[in-house]
């Protein structure tokens, strides 16, 4: 099994996490201009950001990937919580235990950083990801719906 290495990102970083970004948008279907992507990404690349953290995914000294953690809070979970909000492997890196590696990684990271839960989102189709997700320990809130209203609009 390879073994990845993780590295926080910073602004350096974008000329190599700007494509993986948009390969995981146009995966998802996310329609934003690389303007958009930049100017959503800068914030979480800053030093010591309060907004959260992206690690590049590397395997071999080659970036395969990216995680983005973000960071907020909940009354009812117990304190600090973060949303997996992105997490993309380049195809060819997918199905060789990588995926596991990573959550495990950004777990240890989230409780490094006292965050009592860690919540993501996974399209609905996608079977694979759900199966990764749940052998990790996520397990869907059937009780509840994530709904979105974009005030930006």
């Amino acid at each position: 099994m390879k073994c990845p290495t993780f590295q926080v990102a910073n602004d350096s970083h974008i000329t190599v996490l700007l494509p993986l970004v948009r390969a995981y948008h146009h995966f998802e279907q996310i329609v934003l201009t690389d303007q958009q992507r930049l100017e959503t990404l800068l914030p979480l690349l800053a030093d010591h950001s309060t907004l959260g953290r992206i690690w590049l995914i590397s395997v071999a000294e080659h970036v395969i990937g990216y995680v983005a953690l973000c960071f907020g809070y909940s009354i009812e979970l117990g304190g600090r919580d973060a949303f997996i909000d992105e997490l993309f492997l380049v195809e060819s890196a997918r199905g060789q235990g990588i995926g596991k590696q990573v959550l495990d990684f950004v777990i240890r990271q989230a409780a490094s950083l006292d965050i009592a839960a860690l919540h993501l989102e996974v399209a609905r189709a996608n079977d694979r990801a759900k199966r990764l997700y749940s052998q990790a320990g996520f397990s869907a809130r059937d009780r509840y719906h994530l709904m979105t209203f974009n005030v930006t609009s």
